[in-house]
């Protein structure tokens, strides 16, 4: 049976789970669902994820959701290829990693992105974003570090920069629609960004909103 995966077109934890669903070559059913057709709040879905949110996923009768522990999944049920490096302390970097991009960037990203692009008319508080601005170049200069690497936890893509990537990926996104709302990403963070968006599988999980938009 194959995998049934529901995510929403732009969400950064959804765009994680994608990306690790197409290194493993994993064959899935692909559920967008619409937020502003409120999907996620229909019945069908809290089914599967009674908290509303994306990403979800179904796996021969085991409905999961979170999306580090959908990843923790997928690694112990599919091994190969892994997304995880070896050794323990190496394992250990990435997962640690992950969690600094799902905790540490994600907050102080989430004011910038609310004010930008979460503001269709581009009429967000310019105060809220010159603050959000300084956060996030604080948050980016310690990624900058951790970008030395070919990828974020070492010479191997894993975990790390499948939860990274994403909100790198919501930055330029602010930078093509609103420049004089962008935040700068470093040289390193834009080369390493790049490496993941030359990987043969990148273009089949680019949220299907930004290819018409």
């Amino acid at each position: 049976m194959a995998i049934t995966f529901y995510c929403g077109s732009g969400s950064p934890f959804a765009w994680k789970v994608w990306l690790a669903l197409e290194h493993k070559k994993l064959a899935y059913d692909l559920k967008v669902l619409s937020f502003d057709a409120g999907d996620v709040k229909k019945p069908e879905f809290l089914v599967i994820n009674p908290r509303g949110k994306v990403p979800a996923l179904v796996d021969d009768g085991v409905s999961l959701y979170e999306s580090s522990a959908i990843l923790e999944y997928l690694e112990e049920k599919y091994p190969e290829p892994s997304i995880l490096p070896g050794g323990a302390a190496a394992r250990a970097l990435a997962r640690r990693i992950a969690a600094e991009s799902d905790t540490y960037l994600v907050a102080a990203l989430r004011t910038l992105f609310v004010q930008t692009l979460g503001k269709r008319n581009g009429d967000g508080d310019p105060d809220a974003i010159a603050a959000a601005k300084k956060l996030v170049a604080a948050e980016l200069a310690v990624f900058e570090v951790y970008a030395e690497r070919e990828f974020l936890a070492g010479n191997a893509i894993s975990v790390a920069d499948f939860a990274a990537y994403p909100q790198i990926a919501l930055l330029k996104r602010v930078a093509e629609k609103q420049p004089a709302n962008a935040a700068p990403i470093p040289a390193r963070l834009t080369a390493w960004s790049q490496r993941i968006e030359a990987l043969p599988y990148f273009g089949r999980t680019v949220p299907p909103h930004w290819k018409t938009a």
